[in-house]
């Protein structure tokens, strides 16, 4: 059985007992997740900005159906992914922006480099294979809390991860950056 983190509890019990200071406590904490969640799937910050108020609300307003039992990042990854993709069916399709990363001062060394172009590369996959790859990899879960919050089965989940790890792959040994032997 998998148990909330240090401290969550009572913070999602004294938010469920309408303490506003608790829900700030947890909205701090997963401010971060939440936006990269909602950006891996929308792809445009502004969409990403209110998909994380839209689901910070959403998992307010339904925190009592919380089960306290499950890991509450999980079940809050899960809203959020619910409320990215729900956004994502309403747009127009429409081409996908370019995410521009921020730049560091360690850039010029060949290793960043390197990061930056897995990141592009990784960005340019379709959803299905992005999506899981930013989880597993970004946002460092294990396989069974993706499967929760993408609500895939495990099989489906390490699929797509195995696919998207090879079409990075293979685009990066396309552009020169890997070699062909591996």
């Amino acid at each position: 059985m998998i148990t909330v983190a240090e401290g969550e509890l009572e913070l999602v019990q004294r938010s469920l007992d309408g303490d506003l200071e608790a829900w700030g406590e947890i909205v701090s904490r997963y401010k971060d997740a939440v936006y990269g969640v909602a950006i891996a799937i929308l792809r445009n910050r502004a969409d990403a900005e209110d998909a994380v108020q839209e689901a910070f609300i959403r998992a307010y307003t339904r925190l009592g159906q919380y089960d306290l039992t499950r890991r509450f990042s999980t079940w809050l990854l899960t809203v959020t992914a619910n409320v990215a993709r729900n956004m994502l069916r309403k747009r127009r399709p429409e081409p996908p922006q370019s995410f521009h990363w921020p730049e560091d001062p360690a850039d010029v060394m060949r290793e960043e480099e390197l990061r930056e172009l897995v990141r592009k590369t990784v960005w340019s996959l379709p959803d299905l294979y992005r999506e899981p790859l930013v989880l597993r990899y970004w946002h460092d879960m294990d396989i069974n809390e993706i499967c929760r919050v993408l609500g895939m089965r495990e099989g489906t989940v390490k699929t797509r991860l195995h696919r998207g790890r090879a079409l990075v792959r293979a685009q990066l040994t396309e552009q020169g950056v890997m070699s062909d032997a591996i």
